[in-house]
């Protein structure tokens, strides 16, 4: 399989996890998410999640199955967002290894085309997630109000290099 297939979400959400409806989930046959962490759900400045994260969350779970994997080692941050929002986690995943996707998708015990991998990053969540099987979803990050000046460079560069290697990262109406 080419860079270029590895790197294409299947979805580009265009704005951040939080506009994830059950209702885009249903059209695409989902019934489990795998959701990165850092800049996914929680930005990196920032350890305790929004009200409207854990809203977003009791709103899906009833019909979705929803893990936590993140490449993050801190069990005290990742253990902390999990429990304030009441899911399962896998730390220290090594994205774009596939192993705790692999793992996360057994508990599930769902087949992997019907589990969603969703993050903010092209080389680490969508990589993994595609070579794995699963349907990627690419979000935008989430980023911390007193900071949205900020650039970040790392996935600036990723979006720069997956053009070239012939991906699309533009959302489709």
């Amino acid at each position: 399989m080419s860079w270029g297939k590895l790197l294409q979400p299947d979805l580009i959400l265009g704005n951040s996890v939080l506009d994830l409806t059950p209702e885009i989930l249903q059209r695409h046959n989902l019934k489990g998410l795998v959701l990165d962490v850092d800049e996914t759900l929680v930005p990196m400045s920032m350890a305790e999640t929004s009200d409207e994260l854990r809203l977003w969350v009791e709103r899906l779970s009833p019909t979705i199955d929803l893990w936590l994997v993140s490449n993050n080692l801190s069990q005290t941050r990742i253990s902390r967002i999990a429990k304030s929002l009441s899911l399962p986690y896998i730390l220290g995943a090594r994205k774009p290894s596939r192993r705790k996707l692999r793992q996360a998708v057994t508990a599930m015990n769902l087949p992997v085309e019907q589990v969603a991998m969703v993050g903010d990053r092209l080389f680490t969540d969508v990589l993994a997630g595609n070579r794995l099987g699963m349907f990627t979803i690419l979000v935008e990050p989430m980023v911390n109000p007193e900071q949205l000046q900020q650039r970040y460079l790392l996935r600036d560069l990723e979006v720069w290099l997956s053009h070239f290697l012939g991906v699309s990262v533009m959302p489709k109406p």
